[in-house]
Order: structure tokens, then C-alpha cells, then sequence
């Protein structure tokens, strides 16, 4: 036990797979609304490799880091509204409707980016996929934690942030399966239409949310619905705990009509719940995740390596690892519990960023220097802005690559990358050129012996952040609000994650290029630090605990820096699962 919290039996894990034969209709509903993460997490990965080749096609995007940053940021943009449509669609329409209709903009956004002709049409088709990724962002884990029983509910709703780095994986095998045919780009985002598609088709078959329906004074339904989820022991006292959660709420607020943002605060347990969900999405993105999973391959580049294809290939290891850390989650987070997952996560994030801070330190003060242009295919393209500096025998690689009128690269040397190289213009012939000389040519990141380093740090990063940080935010909102409020909530935590994530995909590309990728780094690493001890002031434990009892443990204690304790010591007993 810690800090009053029953200690979740071990079995859960277990347990939780073992409905694959048990109860595989509970399986079925996860996996099934779980694809809405799949379609967040392809949508998060694609972009990264695709952007390496629509900066190839269209030369004013290359030449634009806040073109760049536009077209990857519209998706967010359009996720934030579709989060805050989609609590308002999901109170009144329901969890079902609300997956389908994301579906339908999911798909039409990634028609629309296929067959862009540029970098306009290409931006309204990222901005219908944002609509569909913000509603399915907040619907999916809503769906799934109320068709779930409490002491799995972790474990499963979990699967949806499995599903999201799944998701993140697949991109990245797509985006290099798809690096030798003709439209590159085109292929790696048209192909995020079909897990639309595929969970359009699933949901169509399946139910309702029980507990919305009950809601919704559908109790018959809700009903049938419950019966194929829990066993009949259990079900009349599901039953029971619903129906006194809703007679609460109408005895609270007089009636179960319209809900005002006034309300949402004056309600205890809503304002702490809010305080501790809507935080937690703001730190999920203010410690820099979607830098690694929307620029991995350009943070690869920055790193030293040159190759398009190289960078997409190590960047898949982190989305491996990604991948592999949100399975870790579904086994530790019922076991472990929310609150303490996300202080060992946050505590690994910081460490790994100070790493990564130090390596890209060392790696852009030890570039390498620039010697006159000698090559006689490149001597009419010497960097205009080396050739007039007045202490050129100073520069170096990475003054080179900050040269903008026009901008420059560096064509590395032939015996040894990390021996003094020439600065010309870049641009296509010169790029191909260099490479024609059996020359690595750089415009993003310099040759560094040190550079691979930042792989390790990446490497450390994700495996600290997805197990906790990566799931904890999404399954903490998805059951710490009373039911009456659970969809306008859950859209207001899913809008402020998707404004804050907009706010770092907008601005990382021109903070490295403003005060440098190392000092980038570590001002995420001073903000981990905050919300390190934001998770230890504010955030409730709520491993274990049926989503009626949470409501009652949030109005009966107040924010300290102790461990939040029970509100009642038969939680254990209801808790049990055969």
C-alpha cells in the first residue's frame, strides 16, 4: 500500500489478457475504438519522413522553416478544434457517432494531402486531418474506460497508447517503404486514409457507450450492453453505482440540462479533476515529444547525419522503442499505478534531455572549419556571405549552415567528413555535385563524431517517456471526471494537450535556429522539472479505483504532497475480478 491506496493485484495484467478467451467482447469494443489512437499516432509519424520530400518538391517550403513548421502544426491546429467540438458531440451525440464522424475527416484530409498540388492544398488537407485526430484523440480513451471493467480499465485503455505509438511505427516503415517510388510523399500520406477507413467499418457493428446511454435515461440498453460486460454478480451493483451517480448529479445541479463553464469550476470534484487532467496534458507536450516524433529525422540530421534515407532509418528505433514502451504501460499501469508511473517517467525525461542538451553542445562548438573553395566544379558557387566575411578563417561548418542570403552548405571532405570542408550555395546542382566527388553534403546538421550520441539520448527519452507520460495524461482524464461532465472535460483536456502541442510543433524549428538545438533542449528539461513537481502536488492516484468512487475520493481530500489516500476501505472488495 501507498500513501492509502490499495496495492492492484497482480493478476491484472494477466487478468486483462485472459479476455481474449474469457470475454472477448470487451477486447473487442478496446481494439476497436483503440484504432482512433492508431490514426492520432500515423498521423504524429508520417509527417516527419514525408516532410524530408515535400521539402524536395517544393522549393519554397525548403526554403521556409516556418512553412516547414505550418504544414506540420495545421494538423495540431485542426486537432484543437476537433477536440473541443468533439466534448460538446460527445455529450450530446455520443462516443459512437463522435468515432465515425472523425473517421469520415480523417479520411477526407488524407484525399486532399495525396493529391495536393501544393503547399496550400497540402495544408487544408492537414488541417481535416486535425479535425478528425482531435475528436478521435479524446473519444477513443473515453469509450473505452466507460466499456470497461475498473480493474482492467488501466491495462485497457492503455491499448489505445499502444495503438498511438503503433501507430507512430507503422509510419515510419511506410515512410521507407515508400522512399524509392515515384510521389513519395503522396503514398506515406494518402495510405493514413485506411485505418479510417477499417475502424468506420468496426464501430458501425458495435454499441454505444453503457454509461452514456444510462446518461442519456436509456437504462435498457445500457443494460444489455453491461450484461455482455460484466458477469451477473456484478452487474446489479454496476447498475446500482450508475444509477447513484446520476441521481448526484441532477440533486446537485437541479437538472441534467446544459452544462456551463461556470459550473465546471464552482463543482469541487470537477476543479480538481480538471486542475490535475488539464496539467498533465500541458506537460505531456511542454517536455518536447512531438519535437522527437514530428522532427525525428530532422533531429537525426542536426545530429550529422546527411542521408534522407539514413535518417528515416534511425529514427525508426526510437519509434520502436515508442512502440515497445507503451506495451510496458499496459503491464506496469495497473500494477504501478498513474501517479507514481509518471514521476519515474518524468524523472527519466529529465535526465535524458540534459543528455541530449550536452550532446548537441559539443556537437555544434566542435564543427568542422572551412577551408577556401579549391574544387574547381564548385569554385563558382562559394558561399557569398564566407567569401565577403571579414574573418572567414574563423568559420566553421556550423557559421556556414547560418548563412541566408542566399543559404549556404557544407560539402564535407572527401578523405575524412570531419576534416575541413568547402561552403557553397545550396541548391540542387551544387548538392549534386558534392555527391558526385564521393562528398557528404549538409544544410540541416554538421559532421560530428560525436553526433551519434544524440541516438542514445533519444533512445533514453523515449523508453523514459512512453510508459508514463506517453499514457498517463490520456487514462487519467478518461476516468478521474463524474460522468454528467466526462465529455465537455475530457474536450477541454484533449484541446489544451493540442494547443500545447501546437505551440512546440510551431516554434522548435525556429527556437534551435534562435538560441540553438542544446539550449532547446534543455529549457524542456527545466520544464519536465515543473511538471515533476506538479504530478507530485496535484495529480490523485486513481489505479484500481471504479470511476463512481473516484468522484467521491476527489471531494473529500485536498492538494498536498503526500500520496492521495482511499475514501473507503471496502475499495479493494469492489475492486475484485473473477
Amino acid at each position: 500500500m501507498e500513501g492509502g491506496i490499495p496495492t492492484a493485484d497482480a493478476s491484472a495484467f494477466r487478468d486483462c489478457f485472459s479476455l481474449a478467451w474469457k470475454n472477448p467482447y470487451v477486447l473487442r469494443l478496446a481494439f476497436s475504438a483503440g484504432i482512433g489512437g492508431l490514426l492520432f499516432g500515423y498521423d504524429t509519424g508520417v509527417i516527419s519522413g514525408a516532410l524530408l520530400y515535400i521539402r524536395d518538391d517544393f522549393k519554397e517550403v525548403d526554403r521556409k522553416t516556418f512553412l516547414q513548421e505550418t504544414i506540420v502544426s495545421m494538423a495540431v491546429a485542426g486537432a484543437i478544434v476537433g477536440a473541443a467540438i468533439g466534448g460538446w458531440f460527445n455529450d450530446r451525440y455520443g462516443r459512437k457517432l463522435a468515432l465515425l464522424l472523425a473517421d469520415f475527416l480523417f479520411f477526407t484530409g488524407a484525399v486532399i494531402m495525396a493529391s495536393a498540388n501544393g503547399p496550400p492544398l497540402l495544408i487544408v488537407g492537414r488541417v481535416f486531418v486535425g479535425f478528425g485526430v482531435g475528436m478521435a484523440s479524446m473519444t477513443a480513451p473515453l469509450y473505452i474506460s466507460e466499456a470497461s471493467p475498473a480493474k482492467i480499465r488501466g491495462a485497457l485503455v492503455s491499448t489505445n497508447g499502444f495503438l498511438i505509438t503503433g501507430g507512430q511505427f507503422l509510419s515510419y516503415l511506410i515512410n521507407l517503404a515508400f522512399t524509392q517510388a515515384p510521389g513519395t510523399w503522396r503514398w506515406m500520406l494518402g495510405v493514413a486514409g485506411l485505418p479510417a477507413l477499417l475502424q468506420f467499418a468496426l464501430m458501425i457493428f458495435l454499441p454505444e457507450s453503457p454509461r452514456w446511454l444510462y446518461r442519456k435515461g436509456r437504462e435498457e440498453e445500457a443494460k444489455a450492453i453491461l450484461e455482455k460486460i460484466y458477469p451477473a454478480h456484478q452487474l446489479e451493483a454496476e447498475m446500482q453505482a450508475l444509477h447513484e451517480s446520476v441521481e448526484s448529479e441532477i440533486k446537485e445541479t437541479g437538472s441534467a440540462g446544459k452544462i456551463t463553464y461556470t459550473e465546471l469550476w464552482k463543482t469541487k470534484t470537477v476543479r480538481r479533476g480538471l486542475i490535475a487532467g488539464v496539467g498533465l496534458q500541458m506537460f505531456q507536450q511542454f517536455v518536447g515529444i512531438n519535437t522527437v516524433m514530428y522532427y525525428s529525422p530532422t533531429i537525426v540530421q542536426l545530429a550529422g547525419i546527411a542521408s534522407n534515407q539514413t535518417a528515416l532509418l534511425l529514427s525508426l528505433v526510437t519509434s520502436g522503442l515508442n512502440a515497445l514502451g507503451s506495451v510496458a504501460s499496459i503491464y506496469f499501469i495497473d500494477r504501478t499505478g498513474r501517479r507514481k508511473l509518471c514521476v519515474i517517467s518524468l524523472a527519466g525525461v529529465v535526465i535524458s534531455l540534459a543528455l541530449l542538451s550536452g550532446i548537441f553542445y559539443q556537437t555544434t562548438t566542435h564543427s568542422p572549419k572551412v577551408t577556401p573553395t579549391i574544387t574547381s566544379h564548385l569554385k563558382n558557387y562559394t558561399c557569398p556571405d564566407y567569401s565577403s566575411a571579414a574573418n572567414a578563417n574563423r568559420w566553421d561548418c556550423m557559421k556556414c549552415l547560418k548563412a541566408s542570403s542566399p543559404e549556404c552548405g557544407f560539402c564535407a571532405s572527401a578523405t575524412n567528413k570531419l576534416l575541413p570542408g568547402e561552403c557553397v550555395i545550396s541548391n540542387d546542382t551544387v548538392k549534386d555535385v558534392c555527391h558526385g566527388e564521393n562528398r557528404l553534403w549538409y544544410t540541416r546538421g554538421c559532421p560530428s563524431k560525436t553526433g551519434w550520441l544524440a541516438l542514445v539520448g533519444l533512445a533514453l527519452y523515449i523508453i523514459f517517456f512512453s510508459p508514463g507520460m506517453g499514457t498517463v495524461p490520456w487514462i487519467v482524464n478518461s476516468e478521474i471526471y463524474p460522468l454528467r461532465y466526462r465529455g465537455i472535460c475530457g474536450g477541454i483536456a484533449a484541446t489544451v494537450n493540442w494547443t500545447s502541442n501546437l505551440i512546440v510543433a510551431q516554434s522548435f524549428l525556429s527556437l534551435t535556429k534562435a538560441i540553438g538545438t542544446p539550449w532547446t533542449f534543455l529549457m524542456f528539461g527545466v520544464i519536465a522539472v515543473i511538471g515533476l513537481l506538479f504530478v507530485l502536488i496535484c495529480v490523485p492516484e486513481t489505479k484500481g479505483l471504479p470511476i463512481e468512487e473516484i468522484e467521491k475520493m476527489l471531494e473529500d481530500r485536498a492538494f498536498h504532497f503526500k500520496f492521495w489516500q482511499k475514501s473507503s476501505d471496502n475499495v479493494e472488495k469492489k475492486n475484485q475480478f473473477p
